[in-house]
């Protein structure tokens, strides 16, 4: 018999919070919308599964394995079967030191796992018998923000109006998937759509925001005439989009009102998917997991020495952007000189005939279309950001181009190839579930 349970819970940091999501420090003025947390338990009478969704940039591996063991102490739920994912809005608490002057929140996090394990306890006792359906759409909401220059560099954003201009890098990629999840007399448990856009449309802002997750979130509620109702957002390949097309630079939109579009696509076409939606009685819920080894790409011996000099110039010689790339450098040298591979988790998610690829970078785009066009599944949500982060993903053409996401830091650090591991990875972990 298939069984779900879903819930939600706030997960706001405090005013007077770091603001993650810039290079820069900003702190938390007030909460404009409410960061949560939404989770699904899933079961088919053998398998269990449990997908959280949270609103905040990144998590680190080492966070995201402390919480889910504290789960499966709590739950008796197997740890591979745990799934914690990350909404990547960059109006969030700081939970990761990717600053040399502001720490990780540690407070904020302890907080955080203890209403994790809460809201997961809740969730499964609160499982009845369920019905599941899934489906896709098409909804653009991210552009490509890698742009290609003349003389054969590449930059993240940039002025698409000058001479120089040679062309966007990569492509977007507008599928909109939706699992919608029923009880016996079809009322809403909950929803899980996917789709992929940087959460960056009110980066900049001080204050605390879920940015068009929210938005979208509150709209399905609005919808679905359920102000409780569990809606978790997936974040697709979208290590190299935006929410402004660059081909459109005169087109000058607030953040907010940005939002707000975005906001209102992502709730249109998940309720369109929904209203033609068959759902299954019994679907079989799989998943597996694998570590794989990936290569360390260290900056070259001149790269270190530059950084050095840079750094002890300081912030008011260098200017804030350049004093902090290079401080990733000397971080990256420093804390893996003496490491050449990380272990990474990915994971394949069987739901009926749908998918669920799980991969733990800030992933670029052509990736998750390239999972997607080699999987054996009917409908195939790629999530990004899952149980952990590792940095972005390039291509070899964001590598070869270089610039922000595509130069050796901290924050980029994994072989050229990484992205091509990876992506053939989840291919194999998903023929596994459906051979």
């Amino acid at each position: 018999m298939f069984v779900a349970g879903a819930g939600t819970r706030k997960i706001n940091c405090k005013i007077g919070d770091s603001i993650m999501g810039q290079l820069h420090i900003r702190k938390c003025q007030y909460i404009m919308d409410d960061l949560e947390s939404n989770c699904v338990f899933l079961s088919d009478g053998t398998e269990k599964i449990l997908l959280i969704s949270c609103d905040l940039a990144l998590l680190l591996p080492d966070f995201v394995e402390r919480v889910k063991q504290s789960i499966e102490k709590k739950t008796s739920i197997a740890f591979e079967n745990i799934y914690l994912f990350c909404t990547h809005t960059h109006t969030g608490p700081n939970t990761v030191n990717l600053l040399p002057d502001d720490p990780t929140n540690s407070a904020y996090l302890d907080e955080l796992e203890t209403n994790l394990v809460q809201l997961t306890c809740e969730v499964i006792s609160s499982a009845v018998e369920a019905k599941l359906g899934y489906g896709k759409g098409s909804a653009l909401i991210g552009y490509n923000r890698r742009v290609c220059w003349r003389d054969g560099s590449h930059t993240m954003y940039g002025d698409t109006r000058k001479k120089e201009f040679a062309g966007i890098e990569g492509p977007e990629d507008p599928t909109h998937c939706v699992i919608s999840i029923v009880d016996k007399q079809n009322h809403l448990i909950a929803i899980i759509y996917n789709n992929a856009c940087h959460c960056t449309c009110v980066e900049s802002g001080n204050f605390a925001s879920a940015d068009f997750p929210g938005e979208s979130r509150k709209l399905l509620r609005q919808i679905f005439d359920n102000q409780l109702l569990p809606v978790l957002y997936l974040q697709g390949a979208s290590g190299d989009l935006s929410p402004w097309n660059l081909m459109k630079p005169l087109r000058c939109v607030s953040g907010v009102q940005r939002m707000k579009e975005i906001g209102a696509i992502c709730a249109s076409e998940t309720a369109k998917i929904i209203a033609n939606m068959e759902y299954q009685h019994n679907p079989v819920i799989k998943n597996v997991c694998e570590k794989i080894k990936i290569k360390i790409r260290m900056p070259e011996k001149d790269e270190i020495k530059r950084a050095r000099k840079i750094v002890e110039k300081g912030e008011e010689k260098e200017g804030r952007w350049n004093y902090v790339l290079n401080w990733s450098i000397l971080k990256l040298y420093e804390e893996y000189k003496n490491k050449s591979y990380e272990e990474i988790p990915v994971g394949a998610i069987r739901i009926d005939n749908c998918a669920i690829a799980t991969i733990p970078y800030e992933y670029y785009c052509q990736f998750g279309i390239d999972i997607r066009r080699r999987s054996p599944a009917q409908v195939t949500l790629i999530a990004q950001l899952a149980n952990g982060w590792y940095g972005y993903c390039p291509t070899i053409y964001g590598v070869l181009g270089g610039g922000y996401s595509g130069m050796t830091i901290y924050w980029t650090r994994h072989q050229p190839e990484a992205g091509y591991i990876v992506a053939d990875a989840c291919c194999r972990l998903l023929y596994q579930l459906w051979k």
